[in-house]
């Protein structure tokens, strides 16, 4: 406690971090802020219904990352998710199209037209999404009018669609905006930021749901919810050692003398991530599980209907099963075309490193492909295991809310958003001859990760 108080002094006397933490405060207060400001023409009062949908499931995931807005009808309602989607298709272009990949090696200029192409893909994908989300909106609202907001939702006019559309479309830029500014002016990471404080906006809520379930005559007492908390706290900490764990291999850097001066001769550590993918491979499997739904939406086979009704039970073993298999597959997938050990070897041959033991070139680049494939093996199940465990939690009485905390995208999220935001506070102070955030100093945030959010 007497060093936490120390580092919040040290943090306080330095200018340009307090400006920089206060300024991210300010920024995520008026992000959520703008989460209860309710679309014009919507009545508050009449949204019983949308947020009864949005309990769970696919909705249920989308208003958590939006921190509470989808089913408060907010002006950010799709929140910074379409940001995340251009960015997820802009990324996937960069390795299949050589103008992409053209742009990736031009260092600043190219990573200036890549946001840009980011940002038009934002708004086409935002403008695709909106209608549908004010077409969901007019359904889950009562038939009746009840207050005087009513009558233009229920008898939605061109008017209404067309400033909705606009007035959501505009709320998702300025969420992304928002998440540049705290990059830039801020503690850094803004959007991962966001997203993350949308889902710790739903824990309160969540803890108080399942306390007060636990409390019933049924729920088993005060006891079970302290074992739910203990079992939380131990996901937590797996999932810390599955995001910061890695294997180090040893590289040796010859001798080279210039002149009366020596180079080289040194001992450095490559260190390979024993989850590489980050949290991607979450992100491209829910995409794939969410097709039987759309598919069975444009079709009346009853046969088609039963299916996707298999696939769309979260907590059904179908499901989980198959996600499970598709997490493992993605993680393979997405780690061979994010890591490449013939260019890793290719490096270190020119600088002169080799890997003892073995010879440089094709026999170094086997050897770390070797290694990357046994680490990955273990840290592809437990990712599936983490994506899986909300589902596992339900089936023993955790309600769906609190469930989400217990593993998938959402804990992925929070512990490398958490960590990363630790190790910018501890830069700052380690630059600055202060303690830092631990005894070690060494807080492995998300660039020593590959987490994407």
């Amino acid at each position: 406690m007497k060093k936490l108080i120390e580092t919040i002094k040290n943090i306080y006397n330095i200018t340009d971090l307090r400006q920089k933490i206060l300024i991210t405060l300010g920024l995520i207060l008026i992000y959520r802020l703008g989460s209860f400001v309710v679309l014009p023409g919507v009545d508050p009062a009449q949204l019983d219904a949308l947020k009864s949908q949005t309990s769970g499931g696919l909705m249920g995931l989308l208003n958590m990352f939006s921190g509470g807005a989808f089913s408060n009808a907010s002006i950010f309602a799709l929140g910074i998710m379409p940001y995340i989607s251009a960015s997820i298709v802009v990324q996937l272009l960069g390795m299949a199209i050589p103008y992409f990949q053209k742009l990736q090696k031009e260092g600043e200029s190219g990573r200036k037209k890549i946001n840009q192409i980011t940002r038009y893909l934002t708004i086409i994908i935002t403008g695709m999404q909106a209608p549908g989300y004010i077409a969901n909106l007019v359904n889950q609202l009562p038939a009746q009018a009840i207050s005087p907001f009513d009558p233009a939702v229920t008898s939605p006019s061109t008017f209404f669609w067309v400033s909705s559309v606009i007035i959501l479309v505009s709320g998702t830029m300025f969420v992304m905006w928002l998440g540049e500014r705290i990059t830039e002016k801020g503690v850094g990471n803004g959007i991962s930021l966001l997203i993350m404080i949308g889902i710790i906006a739903n824990l309160p809520m969540a803890l108080a749901a399942e306390f007060v379930s636990r409390l019933e005559q049924e729920g088993g007492g005060l006891v079970i919810f302290v074992l739910e908390i203990v079992f939380l706290i131990f996901v937590i900490l797996m999932t810390i050692l599955l995001v910061q764990g890695t294997r180090k291999i040893p590289v040796q850097f010859a001798k080279r003398v210039q002149g009366n001066k020596q180079y080289g001769g040194v001992r450095q550590y490559i260190p390979l991530k024993v989850n590489s993918a980050g949290v991607m491979p979450i992100i491209f499997a829910q995409a794939i599980m969410f097709l039987p739904i759309t598919i069975a939406g444009f079709t009346n086979s009853e046969s088609m209907s039963g299916f996707a009704a298999t696939f769309s039970n979260f907590e059904g073993f179908w499901y989980n099963f198959t996600f499970a298999i598709m997490i493992i597959l993605f993680t393979y997938f997405y780690t061979a075309i994010t890591v490449n050990p013939t260019q890793m070897a290719e490096d270190m041959k020119k600088n002169g490193g080799f890997i003892p033991g073995v010879k440089p070139g094709k026999k170094t680049a086997q050897f770390i492909d070797n290694i990357l494939s046994k680490i990955t093996l273990p840290g592809s199940f437990f990712l599936a295991f983490v994506a899986i465990m909300p589902a596992l939690v339900s089936l023993i009485g955790v309600n769906t809310q609190f469930a989400q905390f217990y593993g998938g995208t959402s804990l992925l999220i929070l512990v490398g958003v958490v960590l990363d935001t630790l190790q910018q506070i501890e830069s700052h102070l380690l630059m600055r001859h202060y303690d830092g955030l631990t005894k070690s100093g060494r807080i492995k945030g998300r660039s020593n990760m590959g987490m994407g959010a």
